[in-house]
């Protein structure tokens, strides 16, 4: 299925959720004086425009990266990137996973993109150029057919659309048999955590398959009524130490909490 499109959701709680973290990871990762390999399943267009008609409609940025952007400390890594992202594409622009990557890493690191959708490809063409290497393929399978990248030291995103309900089940599987490939990688699964309690599933799959995963937990209003995104959690295998101490910022202001009987 390819429905899905992230300008309607772009900055909103579980961008912020995944993108601080992937910031404060990368940024971490760099300060070490050894080349690392970016690779990323779902990349979307790279960048988005929060004042154009698709944020708009959701008001999702408004009430996640616009609500909270004070609350990071100065110099966050990912308020970096903002910033920098602003100077170039102008004040409403947000950076997508794929800048936010560029924008952290070394000229020597290597950066791997795909994504299937036709669309949002060509928009990561655009925004991209000749800065990393672009695949219009499955990310699951191309990520297997690179493992282990080349350098072997670094990170991989899973950031899906959970279109699909097999995925809850699926994609942990698969981010086992890429740890089973490249166990050197750091890997961040992103889920999100509904009202419905459809993640877990997910999550028990996480359990049974990656064990030694660490799962991280925020909580946040729905964007909008009926909205049933109340949480975002990610699935950390290999997280660099100098991660914990975001984790902890991030679990202190929105604490995740189960929903109560509905």
């Amino acid at each position: 299925m390819l429905s899905y499109q992230h300008a309607y959701h772009a900055g909103n709680m579980a961008d912020v959720h995944k993108h601080s973290v992937l910031a404060v990871a990368l940024d971490y990762l760099a300060q070490k004086d050894k080349p690392l390999s970016y690779v990323e399943t779902h990349a979307g267009r790279g960048l988005y425009r929060l004042d154009d008609a698709a944020a708009l409609k959701t008001g999702e940025a408004a009430r996640g990266i616009g609500a909270v952007e004070r609350s990071f400390p100065e110099g966050h890594p990912l308020i970096r990137v903002i910033r920098r992202t602003r100077a170039i594409h102008g004040p409403a622009a947000y950076p997508g996973s794929p800048l936010i990557a560029r924008g952290l890493l070394r000229p020597g690191d290597a950066l791997h993109l795909a994504e299937l959708h036709p669309q949002e490809f060509d928009g990561l063409q655009d925004t991209m150029g000749r800065d990393a290497r672009l695949y219009h393929a499955d990310g699951p399978a191309l990520a297997l057919s690179l493992a282990p990248p080349d350098p072997r030291r670094g990170l991989c995103l899973v950031d899906p659309s959970w279109e699909v309900k097999d995925e809850w089940t699926a994609l942990p599987r698969f981010l086992a048999k890429l740890h089973r490939a490249w166990p050197v990688g750091v890997l961040i699964l992103w889920m999100p955590l509904l009202a419905t309690g459809a993640h877990e599933e997910g999550l028990a799959a996480v359990a049974k398959v990656l064990p030694e995963a660490r799962v991280h937990r925020i909580g946040f209003a729905p964007a909008r009524p009926g909205h049933g995104m109340i949480g975002s959690a990610l699935v950390l295998v290999n997280p660099p130490w100098g991660l914990e101490a975001e984790l902890e910022r991030l679990a202190a202001l929105f604490p995740w909490q189960r929903p109560g009987p509905r």
